[in-house]
């Protein structure tokens, strides 16, 4: 999975490595980047990836009222659908703040990760690479952001090594439907082994 995005020349780059290897993800769009670069996301659906809901502005919507937190979203989804058709059926809170409240007004499954690749911190790609072929496991979520283009250079290295070792890399809802998940609007999920 990828966060903050889209970015014009990362995410075109990991969507090019994603078509070679016939693999797919999911990227949690920023709904503030959108308009500047829904080309990114009209390419990414087409690919067969899952364009999910990260937020309008990035904000910590655990600090907002109900309102707020919906309004964050729905801008995000009404964009998500006038580009490519559909609204994102899923969510991931940015820095996974949840509460009650964005819990109750979400409608939608939330998406954590099991594997954190601290690659906004780090922006290091092999420390991001070692994150993730170090430690990764059937039905893992990975979480990385697409926006940096350290990420970009290690995904070119770890979509193909996945590949390698024999992983299949689907979207969070294909792997939900894979495992036998049925994802429940206002649950967090972490992994999906």
């Amino acid at each position: 999975t990828y966060d903050d995005g889209p970015h014009n020349t990362s995410t075109n780059k990991i969507l090019d490595v994603l078509e070679r290897y016939d693999a797919r993800a999911t990227f949690f769009v920023v709904g503030s980047r959108i308009s500047e670069y829904s080309s990114c996301i009209v390419r990414a659906d087409k690919l067969g990836c899952e364009i999910a809901n990260h937020s309008y502005t990035h904000p910590n919507l655990t600090k907002l009222s109900s309102s707020e937190v919906k309004s964050e979203l729905t801008k995000t989804d009404n964009k998500v659908k006038n580009i490519i058709g559909v609204k994102p059926t899923l969510l991931r809170t940015p820095g996974g703040n949840t509460n009650d409240t964005v819990r109750e007004v979400c409608n939608k499954p939330i998406i954590y990760w099991s594997i954190d690749t601290l690659d906004w911190k780090t922006r290091n790609k092999s420390k991001t690479v070692n994150s993730v072929m170090n430690n990764v496991r059937d039905g893992d979520i990975i979480l990385m952001h697409d926006i940096y283009s350290p990420t970009k250079d290690a995904a070119l290295e770890i979509i193909p090594k996945l590949k390698e070792k024999g992983y299949q890399l689907v979207t969070v809802s294909e792997l939900a439907k894979y495992r036998g998940y049925t994802l429940t609007n206002g649950t967090t999920y972490s992994s999906l082994r």
